[in-house]
């Protein structure tokens, strides 16, 4: 029991790394393009700011065992499975994309706008205004959101575990829950919250430590 305790945390923090990696990428550059096509913004396109801002709510809104279910067909396209750690990548990135998104979306906007001013006025480029003022100085507020997405991940993961993704979910229910082991269960439950527990530690520090103000 111990060895399948241990394969199945070993499972959890691979789904959740790979999927947290994959949410961090495209979720910044949706945040990126939200911020930046709003009207008067950077890269000012209203239309295209409104369309792509409705696809990330619809997402948002959408309940993650909902999602797992209804992208069974889409994982089994990407992964050739449904089961298995892999097949649980695909919806915990879908979900934690726009989540993400929009933590990053609120940490970019918070950025003073006579800072983007100023680059502008000494003549940086766009993109240069985007590289060297929006997104280092919504650095430590990104941090931030990527850890509450990482943090919801993990009980995202364990969810998915009904419907066998692995994991300590699924240690849960089919050692623990279906075999009436309490025992079993308290301890996966223990694990997460130390798992929890540690990520949201890890954050706060990186965090902390590329706030200048701090």
């Amino acid at each position: 029991m111990l060895d399948l305790y241990i394969n199945a945390a070993l499972q959890t923090l691979g789904m959740v790394t790979v999927s947290a990696l994959f949410s961090a990428l495209f979720g910044l550059l949706l945040a990126l393009v939200l911020v930046t096509t709003g009207p008067g913004d950077l890269y000012a396109s209203p239309l295209a700011n409104r369309v792509i801002g409705n696809i990330v709510n619809v997402f948002r809104s959408i309940p993650f065992i909902i999602l797992l279910v209804v992208l069974l067909p889409f994982t089994r396209l990407v992964v050739g499975t449904t089961i298995g750690v892999w097949a649980a990548v695909v919806p915990l990135s879908i979900a934690g994309t726009p989540f993400f998104a929009r933590i990053a979306e609120v940490s970019l906007r918070e950025v003073d706008r006579g800072l983007i001013e100023a680059a502008q006025a000494m003549g940086a480029l766009r993109w240069h205004v985007v590289r060297h003022v929006l997104l280092p100085e919504a650095l430590p507020g990104i941090v931030s959101g990527l850890t509450i997405t990482v943090v919801a991940m993990i009980g995202s993961s364990a969810m998915a575990g009904a419907v066998g993704a692995g994991g300590l979910g699924d240690l849960a229910i089919r050692y623990g829950y279906q075999r009436f082991n309490t025992e079993l269960m308290f301890a996966v439950l223990v694990g997460l919250v130390v798992l929890v527990t540690f990520v949201q530690a890890a954050g706060d520090r990186i965090s902390r430590r590329f706030d200048h103000r701090a």
